[in-house]
C-alpha cells in the first residue's frame, strides 16, 4: 500500500490520529520528528542548533524521502516539512498526502492541551501565540493545500472523535492506498 502522510501545523493531531490510523490499519507508524531523533540519536533542538535550520531542513528531507519509500506506513510530518524544497510535491507523487486543516483556535486549544514542549511556542501568552499562529499559517497554507486529501479538525476531546477522523481518512485514502 502506499504510504499515508499526515500534513499541517503543529497541534493538529498529526501524531494522535495517525497513531490510532496505523492501529486500524494494522501497519507502522511513524512521525518524521521521532525517526530524526532515532536516527540521529539527537533531540530536533540539538540538531537546529547544531546545523541551523538550512542543515536540519535539509536532513529531514532526506529521512522525509526514506519514509516515504517504507511500504505500509501512516507517517506524521513535522508542521514544516511540506513548506521546503520540492518535499509535497514529491509526497503527491508518492504517497496519500492528508491535510488535517484546522482554524487557529483550534491549534491554539490543542497546543494547550499538549504535554511536549515546542520550543517556537515557549512563553508566548496567549495573544501572541495566536497571532504566531495566524501568521505561520498564511505562509504554510499554500503548502499543506497540495494535499490528496483534506480533513477539517475540530478541538479533540474524546477517543470518539479521534475514531472518526481515522475513519474518515481511511475511507479517503482506501481507493489509493491498495
Amino acid at each position: 500500500m502506499s504510504p499515508v502522510v499526515l500534513i499541517g501545523y503543529m497541534g493538529a493531531g498529526k501524531t494522535t490520529i495517525g497513531r490510532q490510523l496505523a492501529l486500524n490499519m494494522k501497519v507502522d507508524f511513524y512521525d518524521l520528528d521521532w525517526y530524526i531523533e532515532d536516527r540521529f540519536r539527537k533531540k530536533i533542538p540539538q540538531i537546529f542548533a547544531e546545523k541551523g535550520e538550512e542543515g536540519f531542513r535539509d536532513l529531514e528531507r532526506r529521512m522525509l524521502h526514506e519514509v516515504a519509500e517504507f511500504e505500509d506506513v501512516v507517517v506524521s510530518c513535522g508542521g514544516g516539512t511540506p513548506c521546503f524544497f520540492d518535499n509535497m510535491d514529491y509526497l503527491n507523487a508518492r504517497t496519500e498526502t492528508v491535510w488535517l486543516r484546522a482554524t487557529p483556535e483550534v491549534l491554539q486549544a490543542h497546543l494547550g492541551m499538549g504535554k511536549s514542549v515546542r520550543p517556537l511556542i515557549q512563553g508566548k501568552t496567549p495573544e501572541e501565540l495566536h497571532d504566531f499562529i495566524v501568521e505561520s499559517l498564511r505562509t504554510r497554507e499554500p503548502f499543506y493545500a497540495k494535499a490528496k486529501h483534506i480533513i477539517d479538525i475540530e478541538v479533540i476531546h474524546t477517543k470518539e472523535q479521534i475514531d472518526k477522523y481515522v475513519k474518515d481518512i481511511a475511507s479517503l485514502t482506501a481507493n489509493n492506498t491498495h
